[in-house]
């Protein structure tokens, strides 16, 4: 990892330091996804079996998962992971129960009542990576919230593998929530089936769930179409911030940073530490553990765009966590409770030596599709609210509308608008 001193830098050098590494390649993506969205879009079902086959190497017959691929799963998982899915999907459940919005009533002046409602966004996209790691957590991130929301129609896409079938674990994660709708298609080709619908998929509303590169501008190119569908937010290739200071354990730095490298090649890690003798450790950690990753190769690749950074002091720290604004933030610091207050831009934040990151990603019960690319200046992870739509109501009595309505007639009268005023006059 790339080493910086942030003290000797200047905002521009800061600013470079901190972008992430898919960005480089974005004009390219931008033109490529755009290819496939309007190829799927004229071609639908035909143009997803050809893209599949050309960019997933799997030659399909049908769209759809069967009853009886979903039975073959259930034989091939082992009971295990059943039995842990099941408990994680408790957790899970239960944080998301409680974020169900509630109705809110108010009098905003005698007579004059306001209400605030939400309800179900009807037909939702959910959209799982297949790729190099398959994500059955991402089926529990997506379904939950969808099922307690109450949204009728839950469409699950996912890449097939490169014999033409799903990964097991998915479909059975999938089963246990009573996702139905299963189809084998995947990158911005997903995306686009899903915002515009073809003879298989059917299109729906809105659209959710983690990426890659392609993904995400998929994602931001329908949600710029009318005709397309709505999105949650750009949650593309992951990454993470760790704060350490100088009574951190190296071996658990190293660990959660190395975490998140073997996500994919352009996943990001950044280390900030205001001790440099912290950051010599780490690395030696990184140096002993990186020999022992399964998906050592993606790890070291996400490594090399990665970057180190010392700081004076803990509160520069935090200024570097804002204005690079991670995905996923963990505070290995002795008192990391002083510092929540200011954190301004974050998607989610991991508290402590003993709450590594992996645990919000499967179990805890919060959600693991949060803003990616620097999107946390202004988005927050999934919710239960994320699959909902609020709607306003208003109901005026007669001795109301003598109250407030002169005040509406000599505003709209203002803004020469003089049937809106007049609609209130007239009664």
């Amino acid at each position: 990892m790339n080493l910086l001193r942030w003290s000797e830098c200047s905002a521009t050098e800061r600013v470079a330091a901190l972008r992430r590494p898919a960005a480089q390649n974005a004009a390219r993506v931008r033109d490529e996804v755009c290819s496939i969205v309007a190829r799927v879009r004229q071609g639908g079902d035909e143009a997803i079996f050809e893209l599949t086959q050309r960019l997933d190497g799997a030659l399909l017959s049908r769209l759809q998962v069967t009853g009886e691929e979903i039975g073959a799963a259930k034989r091939a998982v082992d009971p295990m992971f059943v039995s842990d899915m099941k408990e994680a999907i408790a957790s899970i459940r239960r944080f998301h129960q409680a974020q169900r919005p509630s109705t809110l009533t108010i009098e905003t002046s005698p007579g004059v009542r306001c209400e605030r409602r939400f309800v179900p966004i009807e037909r939702v996209g959910l959209y799982v990576p297949g790729g190099t790691a398959p994500l059955p957590s991402t089926v529990v991130m997506l379904a939950i919230p969808a099922e307690i929301a109450g949204c009728a129609l839950r469409v699950l896409a996912t890449p097939p593998k490169r014999d033409g079938s799903i990964d097991a674990h998915i479909l059975v994660t999938a089963d246990l929530l009573g996702v139905r709708e299963i189809f084998k298609v995947g990158g911005a080709q997903a995306i686009a089936a899903l915002a515009y619908g073809t003879a298989s998929i059917p299109k729906v509303d809105k659209i959710f769930g983690p990426g890659n590169a392609w993904v995400t501008e998929a994602k931001l190119q329908v949600s710029q179409d009318p005709g397309g569908a709505a999105i949650d937010l750009p949650a593309g290739p992951s990454e993470v911030m760790v704060i350490a200071d100088g009574e951190a354990d190296a071996t658990f730095v190293a660990a959660d940073l190395l975490a998140q490298a073997e996500h994919g090649v352009d996943s990001q890690v950044v280390l900030v530490s205001n001790s440099s003798a912290q950051l010599g450790r780490v690395q030696e950690a990184i140096a002993e553990q990186l020999p022992k990753l399964e998906r050592r190769e993606i790890a070291a690749a996400a490594l090399a765009h990665s970057v180190t950074i010392e700081v004076d002091n803990l509160p520069t720290a935090i200024e570097v966590c804002n204005l690079y604004a991670p995905e996923h933030l963990i505070l290995q610091v002795a008192e990391p409770h002083p510092l929540v207050g200011q954190i301004k831009n974050a998607g989610s934040v991991f508290l402590g030596r003993w709450t590594p990151e992996s645990m919000g990603d499967y179990a805890s019960g919060t959600n693991h599709v949060l803003p990616t690319y620097g999107y946390a200046r202004a988005f927050g992870g999934l919710s239960t609210e994320s699959f909902m739509k609020s709607i306003t109501f208003q109901e005026i009595d007669e001795n109301g509308l003598r109250s407030l309505g002169p005040v509406v007639a000599r505003l709209a009268d203002r803004e020469q608008l003089g049937w809106h005023a007049e609609s209130v006059r007239i009664r």
